[in-house]
């Protein structure tokens, strides 16, 4: 099986309330790997920023589709969430603004992440 081989998966989310759909299968598929026992990362970037702030993900609501509170809490519980530096320096959001335990880092370190072997990179 696929979800065996894999050791890492990293989620590159680029969407936000701009593309609800985009970023709920984000999210979703964030929380259905860590539910099949793979180590996750999601990276929040472009208008996916905003989540990193305490409230916001409530803002966003999409039909038939999981609440994004509570696929957020899913990945901060079992997996790791960065948000991108330049994305949070362009939106004035600082690393005290940020649910712990968001991380702000920058492209090195997502270079770092996908390039580890037995790494799959998503971006949506």
């Amino acid at each position: 099986m696929l979800v065996h081989m894999l050791r890492s998966l990293v989620i590159k989310v680029t969407a936000g309330s701009d593309a609800p759909e985009r970023c709920s299968q984000a999210f979703t598929v964030a929380s259905t790997a860590l539910a099949a026992g793979v180590d996750v990362s999601l990276w929040l970037t472009g208008e996916a920023a905003w989540f990193a702030l305490p409230g916001r993900a409530a803002q966003l609501e999409l039909p038939h589709s999981a609440p994004l509170p509570d696929l957020l809490d899913a990945v901060l519980a079992g997996g790791r969430v960065t948000l991108c530096t330049q994305c949070a320096a362009r939106r004035s959001i600082g690393p005290e603004d940020v649910i712990p335990p968001i991380r702000i880092a920058g492209s090195a370190a997502f270079v770092e992440e996908i390039m580890t072997e037995g790494t799959q990179a998503l971006v949506y």
